[in-house]
């Protein structure tokens, strides 16, 4: 029986719907990426992850993954926070994209197989639009170049609104300062003004709008019509809303086939943004956690719904990575170096994966594949316990060697567990020491003199074995016996 029909809940359609290739077994898909005016906050981070272990789920899956996400390095947001700061624009921008490419590494995002910028696609983007204004779907005026929305009559079939109750919002508001014709009616290319990047064009020199952007870096390296499209809730109107209605009057083809849109993260019961002044940069968060307790934190609430984000909810993610970095450090020791021999296994180590797909299948149901991952850890430690009730040490042993290599396909499905585990083990510890505020030194020496007392192999070296565990449970920490000898980390609060 092979894996489950993967499919996708498609935003356009409001519901669940078949993966279904353009070319078979390949895959295009475009992420809106990070306009670089700023550090990424933990929000934006969200959202890379979710579409990260996306693309890394469907490269398990045996697919032929091309992974495009931009950066919008031309925006209104990049040339104000120039003009405050005296930087030039590009200049600005192209500080942000290292900026946020140094922060996506240590986050273990994939690096995308393509990752444009608006700045290096201005002549794909002028063509689009010369296409546009022939077609008669968009009209100059001055400088100017504006998209004639009710030239598309199916504008809004994304976000589902009702174009006179936008008209009625909008007003005359929306035509203050514009020579616009309609007030939904929005632009493909601002003409230039003073201090501002500008390049040449039929209408001028002037830079691009915010919607044609994607529209152009999207069809240069996918095609007119690819397979997915994702990004945040918030794209949803009014860029993604733009985007299909630009790229299919100019192309008469479907944008792509499957829209996919994350929920946001929600930080003291309000919506994490930049403009709200509410964020979290995503580097400051790596400050006080581990990276890849991040990721299992974005991976614990499904990707369209909201997660709410606190201090306690990242501790929680940690002390969970903690328990599975410990059971792999225990079951790598078991299985290091043994030959268990050849025959039958406790149980079916294939079932574990099987759960995995058949959850991750179902709209990339990440809580549901770490369940799954859950399942198998329990199983984990139900085979290192000296209480097991496999008393065949040859049959748990080729049970575990079975079970750790579907953890491995599971944890790099989801992008986890890519360190050793005494090593994220001591980095953990060493975070923690210094959190709080223990003297890592004196600590050394009570394992020290705790291993020589356990040694003497007398009442006396027993009772003050035990005396020096009680002090360092009173300083929070936890001395255990190995066969090495004594070890320790820091006690759960």
């Amino acid at each position: 029986m092979g894996a489950p029909e993967i499919r996708v809940f498609n935003t356009l359609q409001q519901a669940k719907v078949p993966l279904q290739p353009l070319t078979p077994g390949k895959l295009g898909i475009y992420v809106c990426g990070p306009t670089v005016y700023s550090f990424v906050h933990i929000g934006n981070a969200r959202t890379f992850t979710s579409f990260d272990t996306v693309v890394r789920y469907l490269r398990y899956r045996g697919f032929e993954v091309r992974y495009v996400r931009n950066y919008t390095d031309v925006d209104d947001k990049i040339i104000k926070a120039a003009a405050a700061t005296g930087e030039d624009a590009i200049a600005l921008a192209a500080r942000f994209v290292r900026e946020f490419e140094a922060d996506a590494a240590r986050l273990r995002l994939l690096p995308p197989d393509v990752s444009p910028k608006v700045s290096e696609t201005i002549p794909e983007i002028v063509a689009i639009i010369e296409k546009l204004v022939a077609r008669g779907a968009a009209y100059q005026s001055g400088g100017d170049v504006y998209f004639e929305v009710r030239k598309y009559p199916e504008y809004l079939k994304l976000s589902k609104r009702n174009l006179d109750d936008l008209i009625a919002g909008a007003g005359e508001r929306e035509l203050v300062g514009e020579a616009k014709r309609d007030p939904l009616d929005f632009a493909l290319w601002k003409a230039a003004k003073p201090g501002e990047p500008s390049w040449p064009s039929p209408w001028g020199a002037g830079r691009p709008g915010w919607h044609i952007e994607c529209s152009a870096m999207s069809a240069k390296y996918l095609g007119e019509t690819f397979d997915l499209h994702g990004g945040g809730l918030d794209l949803i109107f009014p860029h993604h809303e733009n985007e299909i209605a630009q790229s299919e009057a100019a192309s008469g083809k479907t944008l792509c086939n499957s829209w996919m849109h994350g929920g946001f993260l929600d930080l003291e019961g309000a919506k994490m943004s930049k403009s709200l002044g509410n964020v979290v940069r995503l580097r400051d968060a790596l400050e006080k956690v581990d990276a890849e307790a991040l990721r299992y934190f974005f991976l614990s609430t499904h990707y369209r719904q909201q997660l709410a984000f606190s201090d306690k909810s990242l501790a929680d993610a940690e002390t969970r990575m903690e328990y599975f970095y410990e059971t792999l450090k225990k079951v790598d020791e078991r299985i290091a170096g043994k030959d268990f021999g050849t025959g039958p296994l406790h149980g079916d180590p294939q079932r574990f994966l099987a759960e995995f797909d058949e959850q991750m299948s179902d709209d990339f149901n990440f809580p549901g594949g770490l369940g799954a991952l859950s399942a198998l850890f329990t199983e984990f430690n139900l085979l290192t316990d000296p209480k097991s009730p496999v008393k065949d040490k040859n049959l748990a042993g080729r049970t575990l060697v079975a079970l750790r290599e579907v953890a491995r396909k599971i944890a790099g499905a989801l992008g986890l567990f890519e360190l050793e585990p005494a090593a994220w083990l001591l980095a953990r510890r060493d975070r923690q020491v210094i959190a709080r505020g223990i003297d890592a030194k004196k600590v050394q020496e009570m394992v020290a003199a705790r291993d020589a007392a356990r040694a003497a192999k007398n009442p006396a070296g027993y009772a003050e074995s035990d005396r020096i565990r009680a002090e360092a449970r009173a300083m929070g920490v936890e001395l255990m016996d190995s066969p090495a000898g004594t070890t320790w980390k820091i006690a759960a609060v």
